[in-house]
């Protein structure tokens, strides 16, 4: 199976693969996952045979890359997709002026596949949205 994973400014291709993963699957109230910072990020899409499939934002702070709002639709997981999505942010990251660090904030059952990425959890666990996360970083 193959697929691309470009910057894209289609955002409402990337709100529904948010809506059917954070929303609906994970029960993530509308008002935290649309937080009104969409139209200041950087935005990734990923697509099979021209459907989208995967997504992620980069809010850009000094020199700092926060990645976040990253998942992929529950037919499309499994494949290598999600780990080619954070290296992409971090390729995307890498190129902005100035940025040296990427930042995210993961899901606590998430900090491995994170780590395997050149990712380090740093400070306590916090509840967003009602799960437990745990600030990562790494260079770009």
């Amino acid at each position: 199976m193959t697929w691309t994973i470009e910057r894209t400014d289609d955002l409402s291709a990337c709100l529904a693969v948010r809506r059917a993963v954070f929303m609906e699957e994970q029960n993530v109230s509308e008002a935290d996952e649309i937080d009104g910072l969409d139209g200041a990020a950087l935005h990734l899409l990923a697509r099979m045979d021209d459907r989208p499939v995967g997504t992620a934002r980069i809010l850009l702070s000094g020199d700092l890359a926060r990645i976040g709002r990253v998942c992929v639709l529950k037919d499309a997981r499994g494949l290598g997709l999600g780990a080619e999505i954070i290296e992409a942010c971090v390729d995307l990251a890498r190129a902005q002026p100035g940025v040296t660090r990427a930042k995210l904030g993961a899901q606590v059952h998430a900090l491995g596949f994170y780590e395997k990425l050149g990712f380090s959890a740093f400070g306590p666990v916090y509840d967003d949205a009602g799960m437990p996360h745990r600030d990562m970083e790494r260079a770009v």
